[in-house]
């Protein structure tokens, strides 16, 4: 038996990760949008807009670069900014639909705001007052917050190795994130990042901070334009107003957590809406009815497949039900917070999250037994859904959400508070 023989030179060094330039900000000021109608006008205008090569940016993995400009200056980006700061302040129904509205055409592009949507939550939870007139008058102006949240290797999503440490009168954040959407087309790179007891805090960054490197390494089989890469943090540094203890938010109770969950569902609600959308499209103009024992002259006559529609459609009503009666719940919580309600909030978007995530991945599915051998051609790319669903509903297991929702209703327990519940 014979040995590999070793080589004496030194192995070379891994080529270093190349990032990508940040975005300008913004030449003109945002649209600033004042009401709940005006947000749902606005959501339904560009959704008609980024139907229109959603597929094809899908197929060349095209970053949706003016789309994401169009979206952002649009207002929808501000409309949870609070009135007292210059927003709409829209209830959490409205934000929902609007991330249905855009989910349902475009899920990456209805991904993108998600992050950007958290972090206003949190400065408005645990700013001090004048990061709050600060950072909010960056949204309403346009500035989109990024993402640097989770890391890869750490063991369990919530082990943060990401730390910050006093450095003069400001702070220096070292680590490596990954899953970070939204963070390479971002004007501002909020990161999260522990002290040396561990407490979360957010340490908001200009994308084209000294030390920030953004890397488009994104290889996904599905939400492929979301450019949801690695970010390198090395000795970046930021003053002490920048910084906000986000772990407050989990201290004592808050909407913080079911917030964060409900955008996750609102996305997933729009994937089941638009693929069954574009099922019965396909079925109306291009499927086939079976062979004779069917009795049918077309598809849209075959009794199965009205069948499966109709289980379909009933399903999706469901889904999108249970996710605005969470948005009542979490309104309810937001107005006055304490264990009960927000408990309460808690369980109601776990139980819209289940439903959302099994119609997302089940439309996904049905759409090809419904439409035939013949929608699996790349040229139709309808395999997208399937992909943006599967993808996008690993976020966090709902696996736990039966066991905290069994925990709630029998044994009077309130679930834990933290980002993914």
């Amino acid at each position: 038996m014979t040995h590999p023989v070793s080589d004496p030179r030194p192995a070379a060094a891994a080529p270093a990760a190349v990032g990508v330039p940040g975005p300008a900000l913004p030449a003109a000021p945002a649209h600033v949008i004042r009401s709940e109608a005006e947000a749902l006008d606005v959501a339904r205008r560009l959704a008609a807009e980024f139907a229109r090569d959603a597929a094809l940016r899908d197929r060349e993995r095209r970053l949706p670069r003016a789309e994401l400009d169009a979206f952002s200056q649009s207002g929808l980006w501000g409309i949870t900014v609070p009135k007292a700061y210059g927003g709409a302040g829209v209830s959490y129904r409205t934000l929902g639909e609007v991330i249905r509205i855009i989910s349902a055409v475009d899920p990456s592009l209805g991904q993108l705001p998600q992050n950007h949507l958290v972090i206003v939550e949190h400065i408005a939870l645990d700013g001090s007052e004048a990061q709050k007139r600060f950072f909010f008058d960056l949204v309403l102006r346009g500035v989109r917050f990024g993402n640097a949240f989770s890391e890869r290797s750490s063991r369990t999503v919530a082990d943060f190795q990401t730390r910050f440490a006093a450095d003069g009168e400001g702070y220096v954040v070292n680590g490596t994130k990954f899953f970070s959407t939204g963070a390479l087309l971002a004007h501002w790179v909020p990161i999260v990042t522990v002290n040396a007891e561990g407490l979360p805090h957010l340490a908001l960054v200009p994308r084209d901070a000294a030390g920030l490197t953004v890397v488009n390494d994104w290889s996904s089989f599905g939400q492929r334009t979301t450019a949801s890469g690695t970010v390198l943090i090395d000795n970046v540094r930021l003053p002490a107003e920048h910084l906000v203890p986000i772990f407050q938010a989990f201290v004592r109770p808050t909407v913080a957590g079911p917030v964060s969950q409900f955008i996750q569902a609102a996305v997933d609600a729009g994937i089941a809406r638009g693929t069954i959308d574009e099922t019965l499209q396909y079925v109306r103009e291009h499927a086939r009815p079976w062979i004779d024992d069917s009795g049918s002259t077309s598809a849209t006559q075959d009794v199965y497949t009205l069948q499966q529609v109709g289980d379909l459609k009933l399903r999706l009503h469901a889904a999108e039900a249970l996710l605005d009666r969470s948005a009542e719940a979490i309104q309810q919580a937001a107005e006055a917070a304490d264990e009960a309600r927000v408990a309460a909030a808690s369980i109601a978007v776990a139980e819209a999250k289940v439903l959302t995530t099994e119609i997302a991945l089940q439309a996904a599915n049905k759409l090809f037994e419904l439409a035939g051998t013949r929608a699996t051609l790349e040229e139709y790319n309808l395999d997208r859904h399937w992909r943006n669903a599967r993808t996008h509903t690993l976020h966090d297991p709902v696996r736990w959400k039966f066991r905290h929702i069994g925990e709630y209703y029998l044994n009077g327990k309130n679930p834990p508070r933290h980002p993914w519940l």
